[in-house]
């Protein structure tokens, strides 16, 4: 995996720029300081009030007298000459369904999602990233064990791959064999042996075993829950101290349950909210959630509970259902036919305060109103619930909370286009970091320069006056304003360009930009099925230059034109600079950027670039923006 720039590093190195400028580049600010290339009137404005000692040399003088060299460079390499404009400071008094939330899927994964390894280094660079909601795939952990049984573990991983396989390659048992594996411990002579008081503790140790975080059914390496814990509560406030989200995926059985409970309240006390002893009502703000651990879990109702002895007979219950569903997988197998999959305890449940997870059912079902629900959809069914219940959807995500994330046919670990679903007020678009693709390029437009809570627009904003609002049927065509939009960009020269990845030879390099716009789809709005549903792919509207050669190229303002653009909401547009190498075949991705069109400044201003991994780079590409919103 990669070793990715903090947040830090990468607002400090979008601030800035070097102030020593190759002659491509120079070449264009000589020109501009001469009036050749005369800064349009608002930009002109701006240098005049960066560049003044007092206030009678804020006006901006004439062209014709052009301008002193050195302020010139001193304005663009200052954050004015920077061609997005960061995020004002966010008003963190809304409910915490008013914000997209910057999100990772399957966090703990470093590659593909079938073999890569987990790591708990995954979460610590997510984080650092500006990451604020993380998910955990929590399976049974391995008891230590003795030399008897080493040959029935290894078998065990084997079959964690089985179904992925096809029928005919999978491992057959005959229908008269006992069925191998914890369920008959108990009465096994291995099991008797080992004298084992409980499936997770060994009694020649007296070391329990303890959950692991792992892709289930997959030859992915697992990681122990504790050490992901520890990991997130090391890195999870260092750049940021807005809340967290993590989305636990529960596969372990109930007595792992209370271990991971255990954990939980050992590894991150002071940390977390505590259960409140009347219902939720109504969802707090970010503001109000500084330096707090939100569990997303699934959502057990409390039994009711009348009297002591009732609460006996409730544990008892509780304690025998646990040790009936861990009959089947308390040495970790996943590979039992039909197995039911493990329920939750209420102590587990009852961490999961503001963000609860319900089964997703109707937008009509009782849960869908009820405040701190967060409903989780694939891809495709969100997809399938857009065309069905379109606007219903929207006006649910106003008020509550839904999180999306990538179909599991994805198994190189590409991602879904996020924009869409931001477009339909989700939240939580969960994206896996480790790929970078067009999915995380646009997750970086929406944002760079943030804390990972970014307020939606007003639009898309629920009301909240201590009760809950209902649903309405307002379409997010309504929502927001759509105009009309006519976009130049004037591409002069790159400095300092990275090379793709395994590439040393910069006289070789020939590199192009391709500019892309990411724009809604009318689709988006009328409920109708969209083209590729939420498959990333190239913009809606794209450009590409002719090729220069070296990592300090000169384009000769090629003009990228974007012409009467019909319906777009600058607000949830994207605007998408790859640089590329010109080769035969399959063209190397070297540099990128991609900016919210709304924070895109109009003028000459330079591009900050990333290099292929995502790290910031001294790439700098110079250009010149005309942008018009009518």
């Amino acid at each position: 995996m990669s070793s990715m720039s903090t947040l830090a590093d990468r607002t400090s190195s979008t601030s800035s720029a070097p102030r020593v400028y190759a002659p491509q580049v120079l070449a264009y600010l000589k020109a501009i300081a001469r009036d050749e290339r005369p800064l349009p009137a608002e930009q002109l404005q701006e240098f005049g009030q960066y560049t003044a000692t007092d206030a009678r040399e804020a006006i901006p003088q004439s062209s014709n007298t052009g301008h002193d060299m050195n302020k010139v460079l001193s304005y663009m390499t200052s954050p004015h000459g920077n061609a997005a404009i960061m995020p004002a400071e966010q008003d963190l008094t809304y409910p915490i369904s008013s914000y997209f939330i910057n999100s990772s899927h399957n966090t703990y994964l470093t590659g593909n999602q079938l073999y890569s390894q987990s790591s708990t280094d995954a979460y610590r660079d997510v984080l650092l990233r500006g990451c604020r909601c993380i998910e955990i795939d929590v399976w049974n952990g391995d008891f230590k064990s003795s030399t008897a049984d080493t040959e029935e573990k290894t078998e065990q991983k084997k079959h964690r791959f089985r179904p992925h396989l096809p029928r005919s390659l999978s491992p057959r048992r005959s229908k008269g064999s006992p069925e191998k594996g914890p369920s008959a411990a108990n009465s096994s002579v291995r099991g008797e042996s080992l004298s084992l008081p409980t499936p997770w503790q060994s009694a020649s140790t007296a070391a329990r075993a303890e959950p692991r975080v792992l892709h289930g059914y997959t030859l992915t390496k697992e990681v122990p829950f504790r050490e992901v814990c520890i990991a997130i509560r090391e890195a999870a406030f260092v750049n940021s101290d807005l809340p967290i989200i993590v989305s636990l995926e529960v596969h372990a059985g109930q007595e792992q349950q209370e271990i991971m409970v255990e954990i939980i309240e050992s590894v991150w006390k002071g940390l977390l909210v505590h259960p409140s002893s009347h219902e939720c009502e109504q969802l707090p703000s970010p503001g109000e959630l500084r330096k707090k651990v939100l569990i997303k879990v699934k959502y057990v109702a409390p039994e009711k509970v009348t009297s002591p002895a009732a609460a006996v007979k409730a544990t008892m219950r509780r304690k025998e259902s646990a040790s009936s569903s861990s009959g089947s997988d308390n040495q970790g197998s996943k590979d039992a036919p039909k197995k039911k999959k493990s329920s939750i305890i209420e102590p587990l449940s009852a961490l999961g305060v503001f963000t609860r997870s319900y089964h997703f059912r109707t937008l009509t079902s009782r849960e869908a109103s009820a405040p701190c629900h967060v409903f989780s959809l694939s891809e495709k069914k969100f997809m399938d619930v857009h065309e069905s219940h379109g606007p219903t959807l929207f006006s649910h995500n106003r008020n509550y909370l839904m999180r999306a994330y990538p179909s599991g046919t994805r198994v190189t670990s590409s991602n879904l286009d996020p924009a869409v679903f931001w477009r339909k007020g989700v939240q939580i678009v969960a994206l896996n970091w480790q790929k970078h693709d067009a999915g995380m390029m646009l997750n970086e437009g929406m944002f760079a320069g943030s804390a990972g809570w970014v307020l939606k627009p007003k639009g898309y904003r629920g009301q909240y006056q201590g009760q809950n609002s209902g649903v309405s049927d307002e379409s997010q065509g309504d929502a927001i304003a759509h105009r009309t939009l006519s976009l130049t960009i004037e591409i002069l020269a790159g400095q300092s360009l990275p090379l793709p990845i395994g590439d040393f030879e910069p006289d070789s390099f020939k590199p192009y930009v391709k500019c892309e716009l990411h724009v809604e789809k009318p689709e988006e709005r009328t409920g109708a099925a969209i083209e590729g549903g939420g498959k990333c792919k190239e913009g809606e509207y794209k450009y590409k230059t002719k090729a220069s050669r070296g990592v300090h190229p000169d384009f000769g303002g090629e003009t990228v034109a974007f012409s009467n653009v019909p319906g777009v909401a600058d607000e949830l547009s994207f605007v998408r600079f790859k640089i590329q190498d010109n080769e035969i075949g399959r063209d190397d991705l070297a540099a990128w950027a991609c900016i919210r069109l709304d924070r895109l400044k109009p003028g000459f201003r330079f591009i900050h670039l990333l290099n292929a991994v995502g790290e910031a780079s001294q790439g700098l590409l110079l250009v010149k923006i005309e942008k018009l919103l009518s």
